[in-house]
This record gives structure tokens, sequence and C-alpha cells, in this order.
């Protein structure tokens, strides 16, 4: 299976940026799409051969998530059963035969850090309690923007975001806490050094010097790392201010 993820910070905008054609050129056999920002019926998404899966925010214009499948799930879940976490449409559960696929948004902590107690004291916790659940039933692909940059290798300037969001020490634990649950990242078993990135700000000249950060991740129970057979970024895929990661596995 050739798996894709990716932030498209609005999948209308992304639309006009030739997001069907990456699509069409590449024919992944799943598509998780994080910060849709739009309703069903607001788009018109025409992709033969797709079954889409949504989660809106209730919000109009914000956030939201979006699954694009070839296969047929048995079945399809939205949010993690928690009302104070499901009104922002960050989450999508997709069950195939042998493996859950989780399409994650995770929320941001702001710039002010005014959500990072949020972020990090009940998402992360319950996120992570949810991903659990799953793999107690079946092994689990979790993907999306999740909003940290987990190690020094995986952003541009380290020192100088010691204390911003995306780079705090609480952000950076909840990471570790995944991975201390079985769950690996699978970009880090292929590829150990630095300078790839998944994300770059908007400033002029940036994405150009390459100075990102690698917000966005495939990461799978360790039962089904065997199966794994690449992991990559592709930075050259324009379209949004994230590029798409991809998976490919048995």
């Amino acid at each position: 299976m050739h798996l894709v993820s990716w932030n498209v910070n609005g999948l209308r905008s992304a639309l006009k940026k030739g997001f069907a054609g990456v699509i069409t050129e590449t024919a992944p056999d799943v598509v998780c799409l994080q910060e849709i920002k739009a309703m069903p019926e607001q788009v018109e998404l025409s992709l033969d051969g797709y079954r889409a899966y949504w989660n809106p925010a209730e919000r109009k214009g914000y956030s939201g998530t979006l699954i694009l499948s070839r296969p047929e799930p048995l079945r399809v879940t939205h949010g993690l059963g928690i009302p104070a976490h499901d009104g922002e449409g960050r989450l999508i559960t997709a069950e195939f035969d042998d493996f859950f696929l989780v399409n994650v948004y995770t929320p941001n902590a702001k710039r002010d850090l005014s959500r990072l107690d949020y972020r990090t004291r009940e998402w992360d916790v319950d996120f992570l309690a949810y991903l659990k659940g799953l793999e107690a039933a079946k092994p689990v692909i979790f993907c999306g923007d999740l909003n940290v940059a987990h190690k020094e290798i995986d952003l541009a300037n380290p020192k100088a975001n010691v204390r911003n969001a995306g780079f705090t020490a609480e952000e950076r634990a909840g990471f570790d806490a995944l991975m201390a649950a079985g769950f690996i990242d699978t970009f880090r078993e292929f590829t150990p050094e630095g300078g790839h990135y998944t994300w770059w700000s908007q400033r002029i000249g940036v994405r150009e010097k390459n100075i990102g950060w690698r917000l966005d991740y495939f990461c799978v129970s360790a039962s089904l790392r065997p199966r794994v057979r690449r992991s990559f970024i592709r930075p050259e895929v324009m379209g949004s201010d994230h590029c798409p990661v991809v998976m490919e596995f048995e």
C-alpha cells in the first residue's frame, strides 16, 4: 500500500494549486489530509476511484480532516469519542482487515502557548490512550500533522525555538510518550540525518533556504515495522506550507 499524509492548509486553496494533479499522478491507495478548512458541500472534489470520508470542524474555515481511500474500510469513525476534543474535526479512524489507520491533526499550542496545557495535559494523554485502545484489537498506523518537532534534528534552528510552540519540552515529551508506548517514527527508520522538513514559514525565502520543521509523521505499531518498505518526505510538492509525507508497506 502507498499511503500519503498532507496538511493542505485549506483544501479549496490546494485544489487551485494543483492538488488533484499530484494525487492523480502518484495514485496512492489512501490519502490522509489535515487542515482542510472546508465542509463537503463547499468543495468540488472529483478523484476517480476514491471514497471520501470527511470530519470537518464545527467552525467553518477551520481545522478538519479527510481520508480519501481506494480500498473500502471496514468501518470509519470520527474523533476520540470525547466531546471536549471532537468539535474541531481533528481525527478520523479507518479500520481495515489487519490494521487501523488514524488520520490526526494535533492541536497547536499557539504562539503565546495559551493552548499548551490543553494540548499536552489533555489531548496528548487522551490521544495516546485512544491509540493503545485500538492497538488492543489490531495494529495501528497513525499519520498527520502532530504539530511537534521531536528532536533537535527535526528543525533547522533548534536553539532559537526552545520555548516556541511545536518545540517546547512539554510537546516533545508527548511525542516521547508515543515512542515509549511502542510506536515507531517510520521516517527515522530510513533517514537518520537532519535537513529534512515538512513545514516552512511562508516568509519569503524560507522554504528555498530549507529553514523548516518536521511536523508531519507516519508512525506504526512495532508489529507493523517489518512490513514498512519506505517512509519519505516530498519537499518538492508545493500547494501548501506543508509538504506530503509518504509511507509504503506490504
